[in-house]
């Protein structure tokens, strides 16, 4: 079941479209289900919103990615050569039939232990993004009006595989003297958290003085 979970129909057949049907059934069902459960202010436009956002194809390639199914991909002649293992549309085809075979071997419950931990930690990130979306702007606001100069980000280490980067960034200021470093899966993401750091420390700062 795993196999043909994993299998792309360009491979040949039994290929992962059934099973992607249903895991996407499954998918939305258990997104749905941690909403719910996680964000009772939440109202029905706000929990369709982002359900939305945590069942998009972008998304589910993201947590093929961290799964490493990429690696994992049986796929025809012509989609190895055009690097089909990276392609979102496939990833998160892919991650939908694994979700589906599980279920169909383990039972429910044990497809909604793999896929939960995985939405729950999307959905994290997703909050923590809007949270802190203007923490750039924030900061260089700040200073501005306090005539200070501006921050300087730095790009201080890139490491893990080409399909699941993790960038280190420092958020630097001079006056006053302040430095903090942050990580994320992308460089921009990296410096909104380093920023962020850095409003939290100049607001520390604030409350000490007083």
């Amino acid at each position: 079941m795993l196999r043909q979970a994993l299998t792309h129909r360009s491979h040949g057949h039994p290929h992962n479209e059934r099973l992607e049907y249903l895991g996407d059934a499954l998918i939305g069902w258990f997104a749905a289900d941690l909403l719910y459960r996680e964000l009772p202010k939440a109202d029905e436009g706000e929990l369709t919103r982002r359900r939305a956002e945590l069942v998009r194809e972008s998304s589910l390639a993201e947590l093929a990615r961290r799964r490493g199914l990429g690696d994992l991909l049986l796929l025809g002649g012509g989609e190895l050569k055009s690097g089909g293992w990276r392609r979102e549309s496939i990833l998160a085809d892919a991650y939908e039939a694994v979700v589906a075979a599980i279920c169909l071997e383990q039972g429910i419950d044990a497809a909604r232990a793999f896929a939960e931990p995985d939405l729950q930690a999307r959905l994290q990130e997703s909050m923590v993004r809007v949270e802190q979306k203007d923490a750039k702007t924030q900061l260089q606001e700040w200073l501005q009006h306090r005539g200070l100069p501006r921050p300087v980000y730095r790009l201080l280490e890139t490491s893990g595989p080409e399909h699941a980067r993790r960038f280190e960034v420092a958020c630097e200021l001079n006056e006053p003297a302040l430095s903090t470093r942050a990580g994320g899966d992308s460089r921009k993401a990296a410096e909104q958290l380093a920023a962020a750091q850095a409003l939290s420390a100049l607001a520390a700062q604030r409350e000490e003085r007083k």
